[in-house]
Formats: C-alpha cells, structure tokens, sequence
C-alpha cells in the first residue's frame, strides 16, 4: 500500500508532544519510537500554551523570508540572544539583519 501526502506543515516540539498524548489515550501503548520522544518530549518541552503564543508573536513580527518551519526551530530552541538567534537561523539558507534578529531576541526573551 503506497501512502500518499496530502501536506506537509512544520509543527513544533509542544505540538508533537500534545499529539503523542491523543495517541496514547486512544492506543493505551506507544510503540518505543514513539515511547523515547514522549520520554526526551517530557523533559525537555515546558508548556504548549506558551509555545502557541510565542509562534504568533514570531508570525506577527512579519521579517521577511522567515518560513513556517524556521519559525518552528526557533520556538523550539528559544534562543535568548541575537548571537543565539543566529547560530539557529545558520543551518538554513537565509538573511536576516540584525535589526529583525533582535526583534526575535527579544520576542523569545519575554518567554523564557
């Protein structure tokens, strides 16, 4: 049986975490893939209210060529500094000055 894709939307670890609760409550069991991200999931994510709304604050801040799954990353990371924010955004193929890098700082920063 082929499987087909329908879409592909970047989520970040809060939502993951959200989404293996759901799994469990109506399989009873995880799978050990999917037990050791719940495990690591635990430990390190905090609160997915607080992830949903530093996600909107990020989407608000409209810099451009800043995509859905950057925006991801970077809730998912928190860096705390615009150097910070820069080691993040390195790993993909993007600009960003350093007037909107602490714009990000900034936002994350009343989040952690």
């Amino acid at each position: 049986m082929k499987i087909k894709v329908l879409n592909e939307t970047p989520i970040t670890a809060a939502e993951v975490k959200d989404e293996l609760k759901k799994i469990r409550k109506k399989d009873k069991d995880l799978n050990f893939r999917a037990q050791k991200t719940e495990d690591y999931l635990n430990q390190t994510v905090s609160d997915t209210k607080k992830t949903a709304e530093l996600v909107k604050k990020l989407e608000a801040l409209k810099i451009p060529r800043l995509r859905e799954h950057q925006i991801a990353k970077l809730a998912d990371v928190m860096p705390a500094t615009e150097q910070d924010v820069k080691v993040v955004l390195q790993g993909y193929a993007i600009t960003v000055t350093k007037e909107n890098m602490k714009k990000i700082a900034k936002a994350i920063s009343e989040f952690i």
